[in-house]
């Protein structure tokens, strides 16, 4: 065994799993490897019925934790939720919490890297930045538009994912936020935490095949934006006034060009109507957008019970 994570005497690692036990029972043997009694895994399995993990997955990697069997499944975002919740709940006293996927992809060899920046006191939450990814070229293509897309209607720039640690005080604020159970880095950008980001390497999957599709990643970055519904709603506003504003202009013009004579015959209607029906739809869309901002402003902020979504909580202990 080696050196355990940068002078970190003991930490939790939160990982949701979906129909993935061969990945995740690898990932915790190697957990296990790197850095021994100073790891305590919280898997949170997210309905699985073909492939589930129980204590005994934990007791064969030779490590300590617990398996936290939800009702149904979630989503991994949801299941993270559920597990830093828990890790609140029941070990507020834990030095330090990372989160990372079940598959492999976030190494544990990684993890030295990434608690490095929390040692400082002026860092609450250090999140991995990749800077290689084992991906297909669409895939990297989408995750460009996405970026890109995000910042031009939330402001915000987002370049990181589940793969986070976080201190006690990150994980109570965190755990009391609605936004979490939208999307975990969106949730990370809101909650005004000082974030520091690392540069570190995905690796490849342990096993199996990403239960993820296009669909749901395109769902995934909706999310995103739903945690900014406010600035997105504001941005589309200004955007269809803007337009709004041209139309209007639009149409002076093209009555003073038929005024003065230098309007061809029918261009004059054409354009006029087009015009006046760009401005229609964008008077709609924007009062749609302030409505939509004002349901927002008064939705509902009473914290999410996780315990409502638990089954049973699994301890394992460590063997031999």
């Amino acid at each position: 065994m080696t050196e355990t994570a940068s002078s970190l005497a003991r930490f939790a690692v939160v990982m949701p799993v979906y129909e993935d036990q061969e990945a995740a029972s690898r990932l915790m043997k190697n957990l296990r490897r790197e850095y021994g009694d100073a790891v305590t895994v919280v898997a949170v399995d997210d309905g699985s019925v073909r492939h589930p993990i129980d204590a005994g997955t934990l007791d064969e990697a030779g490590i300590r934790g617990v398996v936290i069997k939800l009702r149904r499944n979630v989503g991994h975002q949801r299941a993270i939720a559920i597990g830093l919740n828990y890790v609140a709940d029941q070990m507020p006293d834990c030095p330090c919490t990372i989160v990372m996927d079940s598959d492999g992809e976030d190494t544990p060899e990684s993890i030295r890297e990434l608690v490095v920046p929390l040692q400082s006191p002026d860092v609450d939450v250090v999140v991995a930045a990749r800077k290689s990814r084992v991906e297909t070229w669409r895939f990297k293509a989408f995750y460009v538009v996405y970026k890109a897309l995000f910042q031009l209607l939330s402001g915000r720039r987002i370049s990181f994912g589940n793969f986070m640690a976080l201190k006690p005080f990150a994980i109570k604020r965190v755990a009391a936020m609605q936004e979490l159970w939208m999307h975990i880095a969106a949730c990370m950008l809101t909650s005004k935490l000082r974030l520091q980001t690392t540069l570190i390497d995905r690796g490849p999957r342990y096993a199996g095949k990403s239960k993820m599709n296009f669909v749901g990643l395109a769902l995934h970055g909706f999310r995103a934006l739903m945690v900014f519904a406010e600035d997105v709603l504001v941005r589309v506003g200004i955007a269809c006034s803007l337009v709004a504003v041209l139309t209007v202009a639009g149409s002076l013009v093209a009555v003073g060009l038929k005024l003065a004579g230098f309007a061809t015959p029918g261009w004059f209607s054409v354009a006029l109507g087009i015009l006046l029906l760009v401005f229609l739809q964008t008077g709609a869309l924007t009062l749609m957008t302030l409505m939509l901002t004002g349901v927002v402003r008064s939705g509902s902020s009473n914290p999410i019970d996780y315990r409502a979504y638990v089954d049973e909580v699994l301890h394992a202990g460590k063997r031999g």
